[in-house]
């Protein structure tokens, strides 16, 4: 039986090296809203696997409409290269407002970064 995939994925390359960024950790949050309050809830820390992937940041059914948001704690990435680099921290935050597959790459270098909605 196929397991359901997530309704959430990235893939993160680094371009100064051509090749997937693995062991990149990464947190997902979502914007909680109470009246005039607003929080970053966490909603899982993972990081990308040999081939620069995250695939299963939620769980199927899991994502509901709102303001997400991916950290890629890109400053212990490049340490562990002896790399110094500008961005301590990538944050992405896109908006759900449609259930669908949303997939969130990112490209990478240690002075600049490029993300775009994927399929």
């Amino acid at each position: 039986m196929e397991t359901p995939s997530s309704p959430l994925t990235t893939h993160v390359l680094d371009t100064a090296s051509g090749l997937p960024a693995r062991d990149l950790h990464l947190s997902l949050y979502r914007l909680e809203v109470e009246g005039l309050n607003q929080k970053w809830m966490e909603l899982r820390k993972s990081h990308t696997d040999t081939d620069g992937r995250c695939p299963g940041l939620l769980e199927p059914g899991q994502m509901k409409e709102g303001i997400y948001k991916l950290s890629f704690h890109t400053e212990d990435y490049w340490r562990k290269r002896g790399q110094e680099s500008f961005y301590p921290y990538v944050e992405v935050v896109f908006t759900v407002n449609k259930m669908q597959k949303f997939h969130v790459p990112l490209l990478l270098s240690p002075w600049s970064y490029t993300t775009y909605r994927g399929s």
